[in-house]
């Protein structure tokens, strides 16, 4: 998820994130040293940070959602990030990654099958002899 060596060694002295399918707000705040309200201003700033709510309205942080609070921290805190230039950075990498998602199917698409296909076919032949 980090694009580079600082920004991995930048998110290192991150804290650890207990191994829990959904944490509160508070939980949140507390792990990344953050109001409450500055979480619930983000959510309306950053469209992929989406957490679930309960039957009674309170947030529920999945993993991913306090990784994506991590960098986002990262980026406006660390990195000096405007709110604006956090929110594209973040879209151009996911835009990235998918683009090299696509690439790589393209490539299996449509890659020639028949080295792989004569490969295995002389491992058959010297199975059989």
């Amino acid at each position: 998820m980090t694009s580079g060596m600082s920004e991995a060694a930048a998110t290192s002295s991150a804290p650890e994130i207990p191994d829990k399918l959904f944490f509160r707000i508070g939980e949140v705040s507390t792990m990344l040293g953050l109001e409450p309200y500055v979480l619930r201003y983000w959510e309306t700033e950053f469209p992929s940070l989406s957490p679930k709510k309960s039957g009674t309205g309170h947030r529920l942080y999945r993993r991913k959602d306090v990784e994506l609070l991590l960098r986002i921290k990262h980026l406006l805190y660390e990195k000096r990030f405007t709110i604006d230039g956090a929110r594209q950075y973040l879209h151009d990498e996911t835009k990235s990654l998918h683009q090299k998602d696509i690439k790589q199917e393209q490539q299996a698409l449509f890659s020639d099958p028949m080295p792989e296909i004569r490969k295995e076919l002389t491992e058959i032949l010297k199975l059989l002899r």
